[in-house]
């Protein structure tokens, strides 16, 4: 269930170091793309061991804002949180992406489609959130296993292949990148593909996340999971590297690596093809999988910082299927942008992608580090030699990865956590001075004297039912002074109303005629209670007349003007807005209480 994000990424990472090194060095690549790969399956162990720590000081989940909030403060907290935020937004936009290039792979008609297939599918998962479908464990574990069984199949059928001699180059195909002309390879390079394969890095946190989730003793469990998981992944990246660089695999637009290593290790007969076809539905679907670990994640995340007031309050709040709405919506908008921007194209989301993470690996290693510091609980030595290293080989690859992918989009990313970190800050400066202003002499307010004058005013546009209804609901009020105002836009209409008026029994309830020449309601409401309240003494109650519709389309074709009204008195002191509603029928409703019903015979 926590693997699926991880282990997906095996699906693209190899490839994107190809991508990299191929257009510059050409065939030389080839030489170049296991080291690589080793490299970065060390740091993978690194990060294995470092997140084993976490998850036994974190046993109720030590995601990285957590635990850089406990350790380093909530600032860098705000860092780490936002980093993964747009990470969690990134994992959408790329998994649905891969997934969708792994259904072009096998059926090449539908990649003209890949934006509307992308969009579709983030609509599918983000309905099934919304509708607060909770996947089991079982429903997680079978696209899981049918992937891990699919690679582990391929890697061993291309191992046996290869000792028998039956393993051959692949076929270039037609729109393959340019092959570079060759040459010295540069360490720039080299830093630039260990960059682009930082993707294969993406989800190792999502256990350290859910520890609750797991059976007791969770944190041994989750422990052990996750070197089950690092061990699967190591083994996976590192076999289909080897495939990669031993079959020739050259990456095209139109055929993702793993599909036509997927062809050239089954071959082309009927087996071959169900296999093949097997292989990318398992990519396409631990791909789609690992898209909706996001949902559950980024909502959370989310929460979490409108908990500390560093975000707004309605990401806390939960529908009535018990998610949290609002954080589902706004993750699908913003992974649907990504997709429709960069076409649906995995190598140019790809910059975007590590750079987030590994800053969130680096913040929440760094924290544990401080943590052992901090506490020097038994063996912390150690605890703080993996977390250090931990903390500094990811460092340096977030250093690394910025650079390197700098002009490819790195720097887009390094740009908007800052200016989202510095806007989370300003927005909890605005919530905390709320907070000030209204607990500050709570207590004392409520004892303070009763203003000597109550007056209700009902605004009315014309006499109906509706203002039937707020005229009704003010004569219950029984307060010092009752008046209905009338702001006379159109002077014909305003004599017709007063000419009403005076037919009806209120004697007590006189009718106020207010010129409006220049059409300007809201601002001529504001001035008749802005005098009302002026002496400092009256409290005045505001009644305005609201039609309610039973179909969301009616409302479009009405406007309201009460609402701007409501606006413009809200910045009065001691001026109370109340909308009065009358509830329309619809015209279904209407007729069929108005037409009678045939005889029955």
């Amino acid at each position: 269930m926590f693997a699926s994000d991880a282990l997906s990424s095996t699906a693209y990472a190899s490839e994107e170091i190809l991508r990299t090194l191929i257009p510059v060095v050409g065939l030389l690549a080839f030489s170049f793309v296991l080291p690589i790969t080793l490299a970065m399956a060390g740091v993978l162990l690194i990060l294995m061991f470092s997140y084993r720590q976490t998850i036994k000081a974190y046993p109720s989940a030590g995601g990285a804002y957590i635990v850089t909030k406990d350790n380093l403060g909530l600032l860098p907290a705000q860092v780490a949180g936002v980093a993964l935020l747009t990470d969690y937004i990134l994992t959408v936009a790329v998994s649905v992406s891969a997934g969708v290039a792994a259904l072009y792979s096998a059926f090449g008609a539908l990649r003209d489609y890949r934006v509307p297939i992308a969009l579709a599918f983030i609509v599918i998962i983000a309905w099934g959130n919304l509708r607060g479908v909770r996947e089991s464990g079982r429903m997680f574990a079978v696209p899981t296993y049918a992937f891990l069984i699919s690679m582990f199949a391929m890697i061993g059928v291309g191992i046996y292949s290869a000792a028998t001699g039956g393993l051959h180059h692949a076929a270039v195909p037609a729109d393959h990148i340019k092959l570079g002309v060759g040459g010295s390879v540069g360490i720039f390079l080299l830093l630039h593909a260990f960059a682009s394969g930082g993707a294969a890095m993406t989800g190792v946190e999502a256990i350290s996340n859910g520890v609750p989730a797991f059976k007791k003793p969770e944190w041994k469990n989750a422990r052990s999971t996750l070197m089950v998981m690092g061990a699967c992944l190591g083994v996976m990246f590192i076999g289909i590297s080897w495939l990669a660089m031993t079959m020739h695999v050259v990456p095209s637009d139109k055929k993702t690596v793993i599909a036509q290593i997927a062809t050239g290790v089954f071959g082309s007969g009927t087996v071959g093809h169900v296999l093949f076809y097997v292989v990318q539905a398992t990519t396409m679907l631990i791909l789609v999988l690992a898209a909706n670990t996001s949902f559950a994640d980024f909502p959370r995340l989310a929460s979490f910082h409108a908990d500390d007031h560093f975000m707004p309050k309605q990401l806390t709040k939960r529908g009535h299927r018990l998610v949290f709405s609002n954080g589902i919506v706004l993750l699908s908008v913003a992974a649907a942008g990504l997709v429709i921007l960069f076409q649906a194209d995995v190598t140019h989301l790809i910059p975007l992608y590590a750079i987030g993470v590994f800053t969130s690996f680096t913040l929440s290693q760094a924290g544990m580090s401080v943590r052992h510091l901090r506490l020097r609980e038994q063996g912390w030595r150690v605890g703080l030699a993996i977390n250090g290293t931990g903390a500094l080989v990811t460092g340096v690859v977030t250093v690394v990865i910025a650079i390197t992918k700098f002009k490819g989009g790195a720097w887009a990313i390094m740009v908007l956590v800052p200016v989202l970190v510095f806007l989370l800050v300003r927005l909890n400066r605005q919530y905390e001075s709320e907070k000030d202003q209204l607990t500050e002499g709570a207590l004392e307010a409520t004892s303070l004297p009763v203003l000597r004058r109550h007056t209700v005013l009902v605004l009315l546009d014309r006499l109906d039912r509706s203002a039937a209804r707020a005229v009704q609901y003010a004569r219950t009020l029984r307060p010092d002074e009752l008046r209905a105002v009338h702001i006379a836009a159109d002077p014909e209409l305003a004599d017709e109303l007063l000419e009403e008026w005076g037919t009806l029994p209120l004697s007590k309830f006189p009718l106020e005629i207010v010129a409006c020449p220049d059409r300007r309601i809201a601002r001529a409401a504001l001035e008749v209670v802005a005098e009302e309240v002026a002496d400092g003494r009256t409290e005045v109650t505001v009644l305005l007349p609201r039609r309610e519709y039973q179909e969301f389309w009616h409302r479009f074709l009405h406007d309201r003007t009460s609402d701007s009204i409501a606006r413009a008195l809200g910045v009065l002191p001691h001026a109370n807005v109340t909308f009065v509603p009358y509830h329309l029928k619809s015209s279904h409703d209407l007729t069929r209480v108005l037409v009678p019903a045939p005889d029955a015979d």
